[in-house]
């Protein structure tokens, strides 16, 4: 390969390509996108003959590294051609200008420009049937300005892309944006649209979303989003999310946390994360494991019915602390239908409702007849499949006993003559 002047590689070969030898502006006074991409496009051309998954040419990690400059650009900066990967960018600051386009964002891991108008579904159907356009794609160590034009990092269409260290600002659409592919981990990064630290007086305002997902099993791992109008959206299956502090935005104030799509099977988990005054929403849940999560400031879990199923749901181990305004840790919106495997239970609760599908409860007294009333604590409304009981009695009598009803949550038994007894109840609406 025969190297030039101003090509930022040495006779050695290097890999490594120094944007200000392109004659980018570290200073930020000056639009650097033409040397920023001309970098990207040296970083990109095939060493030789060598592939990662089949179409994609390994470029031998490629560095473009941005020297800790700060740099002003005015249109994407996207990938010229697809079927690259082992490429890494790192090492600076990217701020849009303001000129920069609305719709765009400051780096588009796409050989296309990205079709707002698709619903997720056709995003999601049209990829998946389209081979990989990159893979192990790497973004680390990097602010994003985007001066709130547009969106930060886009992803499309790629496989075992990473994300991290990253501070991504400023942005009206999204913060990151994956949309297709597969295995895209963004971790130890921070998001935020304004930059706060919560308590924000303009809080109410906060917009846009902080990452994005359309698509299936990636990660989001150890990363605080503190401002935007919804931290991660997910649109997709077998995503996974951890160790996520999420304040982007109050729910109070029409914040959420995290908001899961319907797309028929969600398969998400939602585990060690810190939800501050902000929940989740989930549509139609089917499998979905949140658990060990700490929910503050009445922040709650809504369950929104679109075609009134759930299923294979566990909301367990997570420890909620409210106001004492009586909100519950658990709501549903609309009516669910078909209810199955569904597990709300050993969630503790500090100045909150405690919303749950198994429930305990005791009885005592002299009669024939006792009720026990669990709509105060069962989440779902005139649902009980499992009832078990014990009954005890004080003055020597043994009569023959029934449970005799279970409807609106009211578990009503009965027995053969008046005795004076303690009965315990456990009901379960999850079985």
């Amino acid at each position: 390969m025969t190297q030039g002047k101003g090509t930022g590689t040495s006779k050695s070969k290097s890999r490594v390509y120094h944007v200000t030898k392109y004659g980018a502006d570290p200073t930020g006074k000056n639009d650097s996108t033409e040397a920023l991409l001309k970098a990207i496009s040296d970083a990109m051309k095939d060493p030789g003959g060598r592939f990662l998954i089949s179409r994609i040419a390994d470029v031998g990690g490629a560095r473009i590294d941005l020297d800790g400059g700060d740099y002003l650009i005015s249109s994407p900066l996207r990938f010229p051609m697809a079927g690259v990967g082992n490429v890494v960018i790192h090492g600076g600051t990217l701020r849009a200008s303001a000129n920069f386009p609305a719709d765009g964002y400051l780096i588009e891991l796409s050989s296309a420009k990205i079709n707002k108008s698709e619903t997720h579904k056709s995003i999601r159907d049209r990829l998946e049937k389209q081979p990989y356009s990159y893979e192990y794609i790497t973004l680390r160590d990097l602010m994003v300005d985007s001066n709130f034009r547009g969106g930060g990092i886009s992803v499309t269409n790629s496989l075992r892309t990473s994300i991290d260290n990253c501070y991504i600002s400023h942005y009206t659409t999204e913060g990151i944006l994956v949309q297709g592919g597969h295995e895209t981990y963004i971790r130890n990064s921070y998001l935020g649209q304004h930059i706060n630290a919560g308590g924000d007086p303009g809080e109410h305002n906060f917009s846009g979303t902080a990452i994005s997902l359309i698509g299936n099993d990636n990660a989001v791992t150890d990363v605080v989003i503190f401002s935007a109008s919804i931290g991660i959206f997910i649109s997709g299956q077998a995503n996974v999310i951890t160790g996520v502090h999420c304040y982007n935005k109050a729910t109070m104030l029409g914040g959420t946390g995290i908001y899961l799509e319907f797309t028929g099977l969600t398969q998400t988990r939602i585990v060690n994360s810190y939800f501050d005054f902000t929940g989740i929403v989930a549509e139609d849940p089917v499998q979905v494991h949140i658990t060990n999560n700490f929910f503050l400031g009445d922040a709650f879990i809504l369950l929104k019915s679109i075609n009134g199923v759930i299923k294979g749901v566990n909301i367990v181990d997570n420890m909620f602390s409210g106001s004492g305004q009586g909100i519950e840790i658990v709501q549903l919106e609309g009516e669910f239908k078909k209810i199955d495997q569904v597990v709300v239970d050993r969630n503790n609760v500090n100045d909150m409702k405690i919303r749950s599908t198994v429930a305990r409860g005791v009885v005592q007294g002299k009669g024939s007849s006792w009720t026990v009333d669990f709509n105060s604590t069962l989440l779902f409304p005139n649902l009980t499949k499992n009832v078990q009981y014990t009954l005890s009695t004080s003055d020597g009598l043994f009569p023959m006993h029934a449970l005799r009803s279970t409807s609106d949550n009211k578990v009503v038994i009965e027995s053969s003559m008046a005795t004076q007894v303690s009965i315990s109840v456990v009901v379960d609406q999850g079985r």
